[in-house]
């Protein structure tokens, strides 16, 4: 047992550090985790966004691309007009992503007036029905909004032309700082044609953006209608607003009398004069009462220099459509704590593995220094049963040989003694080459039809000597009308006079054994029984082991070499069968062989 513990110190060394792997594989696992979740989050932001700006970039350049000076307007002026058309045509990404215009005067029942491209200028129409639903929400200015995608328009206010008295910058940082709207002159509607945006635009971006379809975009209004594939079934990962038309905090202008609109909120460091002019822009976003007004001005260097406006209030309801960006697997969560899941799965399986290995390779190193070690006991016990014999064979011959038997029945009785010697020799000769060949593979069974009787009274026969020896008598017990057995009788025959001599051997005093067959379902039992020594509970359940000898038996110096056994249930198992030991200590053994009927 001493020489035991280095392995169980190995085995609780190798424990302990298979056990810290694992925590340490945990924390490293859940910190990648954490940062493939914030990288991917980022990542998936930052396409959504760049999304939602091209998009933005597009529908922006439909609607300021238009505005032009409103002179023109008022005077019925087209060629200003008829340029940006032109210039749009030439150089827009999606040239026909508009599909008309309309304009009508910011009066009652003032008429619609359609843009014809071949004439280059506005004519009367009638006005289909969006336009008429434009038309009717740009009667309330508190909730006007520049875009309506549900009827495909974007709205462009027209002010009235003002007079220009020089150039300016104005950045405002008051929330609350408000700037007089210019009164509008009309509503230039653009219409744009929903097939562009829905089988061009957003499958471009989507392929631009999300090649590899890990995540999914669809665009809904916001009233739930779905625009672009199907709204995600969960929250989404990323979203971000379409149709923004809304400008940022910066104003370039070009009347300074509007200077005089601030000066009720001028405070020290809120507003900055710059005469420096820009041909770009702008856009101003102010909250009111929870309705966001814009303010835009324009200033052109080429062109005439006149300031134009456009005033945008759009309510609660900023935003018309939303882009929302899901995970194909449900959620970028889900699929961050499934892939922590697996990769855990995966490196707990590779430990669990390489624990595995390392446990049996100890436990295979064990089992060969126990196999080896009965091994040695095995040929300690074969020397020690070859001695017995040998030594007596020895000593008659030697007798015969020097005359010291010269009576007739003194040289009989040493025939029959060196006879009997010779048969045990042989019988435990026979018994090693026959466990050596079945363990290798090379015993061949010669499978027929057995009578049990006739097994059962063979294997009595054989064990007439160690019988008559030990003065026992064999009751047996047969039911009547066995069944034949499929199999090799000489094994069959061996395999019940095993057991039989081993129950002989282990009698320790006891009068009797006894043999029964009996009929069970579909197989016949072979019960050999005794009143011997019996066997303990740990011994028992290596009794069919090769080599294989109790303590207690090898103290009580009882011969044998630990093979009976283990060849009876070779014999067993090759006949489909099965062989089973019941035993107490003191009480005696009974070991059953159960073999398939033919």
């Amino acid at each position: 047992m001493r020489r035991s513990w280095p392995t169980y110190l190995l085995i609780g060394g190798i424990a302990i550090v298979i056990a810290a792997l694992g925590v340490l594989q945990y924390q490293w696992q859940k910190r990648i985790s954490v940062a493939d979740a914030e990288k991917a989050r980022s990542h998936v932001n930052e396409q959504t966004q760049h999304f939602a700006e091209d998009f933005n970039r597009e529908i922006q350049n439909a609607y300021f691309n238009f505005q032009t000076d409103p002179i023109k307007w008022e005077e019925k002026d087209w060629g200003q007009f008829n340029e940006r058309y032109n210039f749009w045509r030439q150089r827009a990404t999606y040239p026909e992503l508009i599909s008309g215009f309309y304009y009508f005067e910011a009066k009652p029942d003032s008429p619609f007036l359609r843009y014809d491209a071949e004439k280059g200028e506005f004519v009367p129409s009638d006005g289909d029905a969006d336009v008429q639903k434009v038309r009717a929400a740009t009667a309330d200015p508190a909730n006007f909004r520049p875009a309506m995608p549900a009827q495909n328009s974007l709205i462009l206010p027209v002010p009235k032309p003002e007079k220009q008295l020089g150039y300016g910058v104005v950045r405002l940082r008051e929330p609350g700082s408000e700037i007089r709207i210019p009164e509008r002159l009309g509503y230039l509607i653009v219409k744009l044609d929903p097939t562009v945006i829905r089988e061009r635009i957003l499958p471009e971006l989507t392929a631009k953006y999300f090649p590899d379809h890990e995540f999914t975009p669809s665009v809904g209004s916001i009233d739930g209608d779905a625009i672009y594939n199907n709204a995600p079934s969960g929250p989404p990962d990323a979203t971000a607003a379409l149709f923004d038309l809304s400008p940022d905090n910066m104003i370039f202008y070009a009347n300074k009398e509007l200077m005089s609109s601030l000066e009720d909120h001028k405070t020290a460091g809120t507003v900055m004069v710059d005469s420096h002019v820009e041909s770009k822009t702008f856009n101003r976003v102010q909250t009111t009462s929870g309705n966001s007004s814009t303010l835009k001005v324009e200033v052109k260097g080429p062109l005439p220099r006149r300031s134009v406006f456009t005033a945008t209030t759009v309510g609660d309801a900023q935003y018309p459509w939303i882009l929302a960006v899901q995970h194909s697997s449900g959620s970028l969560d889900g699929f961050i704590a499934s892939t922590l899941r697996r990769n855990l799965a995966i490196g707990f399986g590779l430990l669990a593995l390489l624990a595995a290995a390392i446990f049996a390779i100890v436990f295979s190193s064990l089992r060969s220094r126990i196999l080896a070690q009965r091994q040695i006991d095995f040929v300690s016990s074969v020397s020690h049963e070859f001695r017995t014999p040998l030594a007596v064979i020895y000593s008659a011959g030697e007798n015969l040989a020097d005359g010291v038997a010269k009576d007739p029945l003194q040289v009989e009785k040493y025939g029959a003694l060196v006879k009997g010697e010779g048969r045990k020799l042989s019988a435990m000769v026979e018994q090693v080459l026959e466990f050596a060949g079945a363990n290798s593979g090379r015993r061949k069974f010669n499978f027929g039809n057995v009578d049990v009787e006739d097994v059962v009274d063979t294997a009595v026969s054989e064990c007439r000597p160690q019988i008559d020896e030990k003065y026992l008598t064999v009751d047996v017990d047969l039911a009547p009308g066995l069944p034949l057995l499929r199999g090799d009788r000489p094994a069959l025959v061996q395999a019940v006079a095993n057991l039989l001599a081993n129950s002989i051997k282990y009698s320790n005093g006891s009068k009797s054994v006894s043999i029964s067959a009996s009929n069970g379902n579909d197989t016949v039992k072979i019960a050999v029984e005794d009143s011997g020594i019996g066997i303990s509970k740990s011994d028992l359940k290596q009794v069919f082991k090769p080599f294989y000898r109790s303590k207690d038996v090898v103290d009580a110096q009882i011969h044998g070499n630990g093979l009976g056994l283990a060849l009876v249930k070779q014999i067993v198992d090759a006949h489909g069968g099965k062989v089973t030991a019941e035993s107490e200590p003191g009480v005696g053994s009974k070991f059953t062989i159960e073999l398939p009927q033919v």
